[in-house]
C-alpha cells in the first residue's frame, strides 16, 4: 500500500524529515533524503507491528489531498511509501480462488517486475486497496 509522505527538506543545519500522517507517531529524519526514506520504512513497520500487537486495526493509507491543507504540513513536500501490511492484518488463511488464466499471467508478471512477495501479496493488497477507496 501507498502511504503519502510529508517531506520537510533539510539544509546544511537541518536533516530532511519525513512524516507519514496515516501512521501515529511515525516521524523519521536523515541526512540524505536516502537515509530519511530508508527510515520512514523502517519507522513506518515499527509503528504498524506495535499498533497490531495491541489489537488496535492498522491504519490504512488515505490520499495526498486528505493531508496537504494540515497546517503542520505547510510548506513541505510530497511523496509515496510502498508498505506492505499484511504482516500486520492477522492471522492468514487459505482460500480457493479461480480466475481467468489471462488475469493469473498478469498478476505473476506484475509480482516478477514489481518484486511483490507473492501472487497472494499482490491480491491481498489488491482487495484492501478497493476495500479502502470504498468503490
Amino acid at each position: 500500500m501507498q502511504y503519502p509522505i510529508a517531506i520537510e527538506w533539510g539544509n546544511d543545519d537541518t536533516a530532511i524529515g519525513i512524516h507519514i500522517p496515516d501512521i501515529p507517531g511515525a516521524v523519521t529524519a536523515g541526512d540524505t533524503y536516502e537515509e530519511a526514506y530508508a527510515a520512514a520504512v523502517e519507522v513506518a513497520h515499527l509503528m504498524l507491528e506495535e499498533i497490531a500487537g495491541a489489537g488496535e486495526d492498522v491504519p490504512l493509507p488515505t490520499s495526498v489531498a486528505a493531508h496537504r491543507s494540515h497546517p503542520d504540513f505547510e510548506g513541505m513536500g510530497w511523496g509515496l511509501l510502498e508498505i506492505d501490511v499484511t504482516p500486520y492484518l492477522g492471522k492468514t488463511e487459505k482460500v480457493n480462488v479461480t480466475l481467468p488464466g489471462y488475469i493469473i499471467q498478469r498478476i505473476d508478471n506484475h509480482v516478477r517486475l514489481h518484486g511483490v512477495k507473492s501472487r497472494s501479496s499482490f491480491l491481498a493488497s489488491a482487495a484492501l486497496e478497493k476495500l479502502t477507496r470504498g468503490t
